[in-house]
């Protein structure tokens, strides 16, 4: 049975192994196996989409990235091939707002393998790779990312993802489930469920639910251990580290980096900083947090003390103002800036936009002079793994876990998702455990087993002294 929204096996279609076979998205969209929608939705679509012109260079260049991808992400390729198999998701509309890069393809494409019609834009302005946009236009994805849109366009691209009347959203940040609560809810009907991916997502369903406002469940892909001990430590430190190094060309040892917050990101980020011979000093608000950073052997000191000291700061935190104005006038001449952790907020851009001269250094790097000091500030404030035109994001086998963590878990909504009650809910233990299982496989690692007796003893109460 052909599967909505791609063609019949994607996998396995010729034509969609030749670089440049759909050139034009318009003709991809009218091709009957494309259009499996009421013809007033098809129309819309073709309408709204016609205008994005697909370049063959652009998208043959995507399509390798996506490709060196897949060659680093088994375990995403093993459910994709049950998917393929079983079309779990068959019937599915997938609204997505994901950073829309190579990992996040090979993601789009499992879903797609598993009979799911896919709708994805961006969540941030600057992360998307046009090249790999392309590329999953001409697949047969309804892609709507850009990168360096304007605010509007971005919410417009959101809307068309929720015009196609998803059954279950995939989120980074939440700006998709927002917009859907706010805007748009003459669409909440068709929604299932949802899953979030990021730990500022969470921390914005959690207060939704507090006011009782959220109105589906949603799965908390962040907060389950498969997700936050690779990605949040290790995928977070490389990834930062890797685009503040390859933006400004400068040495990490001898530096003195400040990050500002020691979750689960922060810490990823101070240890392998301090790896590379850094200095590292933490800031932290949580006293138990900084204890940690204390114990695990690095200074800790409030914001305005590391401001003078600091040659590299780095927030990790999702919060406002973590880096505000008057901390820049203490800074040494010559600091940079970066942001790590989720939306532009953490520092305070507007502040220098208004009381500084800009120059743009170059990509990426734009310094602020004011007063005897100039300061530079890397990706705008967004994203430094991302945002930045050196970005790549998290390394491909850390996606590869996460991204696991989202395909099982989108298959788990499509399935439960009805009898769920609406708030946050956790990944279940077993999906957690199935990838961990599925990863050492890959890497040929076996481990032990409880004996009976173990798992008798451990999980009783009536033994002792």
């Amino acid at each position: 049975m052909p599967v909505r929204g791609r063609a019949p096996n994607a996998y396995a279609d010729p034509a969609l192994e030749e670089p440049g076979a759909f050139p034009d998205l318009h003709l991809l969209l009218l091709h009957s196996r494309f259009i499996k929608r009421p013809c007033s939705f098809g129309n819309f679509m073709v309408a709204r989409v016609q205008s994005v012109k697909i370049g063959e260079e652009t998208m043959q260049t995507g399509e390798e990235k996506i490709r060196w991808a897949e060659q680093y992400m088994p375990v995403l390729g093993m459910i994709r091939e049950r998917f393929i198999q079983e079309q779990p998701l068959e019937g599915m509309v997938i609204g997505m707002a994901l950073h829309v890069e190579a990992k996040t393809a090979v993601l789009t494409r499992t879903l797609a393998a598993g009979g799911a019609e896919v709708h994805i834009t961006g969540c941030n302005p600057l992360s998307t790779q046009d090249d790999v946009a392309d590329a999953l236009r001409a697949s047969g994805i309804h892609c709507f990312a850009k990168r360096a849109c304007s605010h509007d366009e971005y919410y417009a691209a959101i809307d068309q993802v929720l015009d196609a009347r998803p059954s279950i959203t995939i989120d980074d940040g939440m700006d998709l489930i927002h917009h859907l609560h706010t805007g748009r809810r003459e669409i909440l009907p068709s929604v299932i469920g949802g899953c979030e991916e990021t730990t500022t997502g969470i921390h914005r369903l959690k207060a939704m639910e507090a006011e009782g406002k959220l109105l589906f469940p949603v799965i908390a892909v962040n907060d389950t251990p498969m997700k936050h001990f690779f990605d949040n430590v290790h995928g977070t430190g490389e990834s930062a580290l890797t685009a503040i190094m390859a933006t400004t060309n400068i040495l990490i040892a001898g530096k003195r980096i400040v990050v500002a917050g020691y979750g689960y990101c922060g810490r990823g980020l101070a240890t392998k900083a301090r790896s590379l011979g850094a200095r590292v000093i933490v800031t932290e608000v949580d006293p138990r947090r900084a204890l940690q950073a204390h114990f695990d052997g690095f200074e800790v000191m409030a914001m305005h003390e590391a401001a003078p000291i600091g040659e590299v700061f780095v927030t990790t935190t999702g919060n406002i103002g973590v880096l505000p104005a008057e901390d820049f006038s203490l800074m040494r001449d010559g600091a940079i800036l970066c942001n790590a952790g989720h939306f532009n907020v953490e520092i305070d851009v507007d502040w220098l936009e208004a009381n500084a001269d800009a120059i743009r250094r170059r990509d990426g790097i734009d310094s602020y002079a004011f007063g005897d000091r100039t300061i530079h500030l890397l990706a705008e404030g967004r994203l430094v793994n991302l945002a930045t035109p050196k970005g790549m994001g998290h390394p491909i086998e850390v996606m590869d876990l996460s991204f696991a963590v989202q395909a099982l878990s989108t298959e788990y909504m499509a399935q439960h998702g009805s009898d769920l009650a609406p708030g946050v809910h956790n990944v279940p233990r077993a999906i957690d455990e199935q990838i961990a299982r599925m990863k050492l496989e890959s890497l040929g690692c076996s481990i032990d087993t409880l004996t009976r007796e173990q798992a008798e003893y451990i999980s009783s109460w009536d033994v002792g002294t």
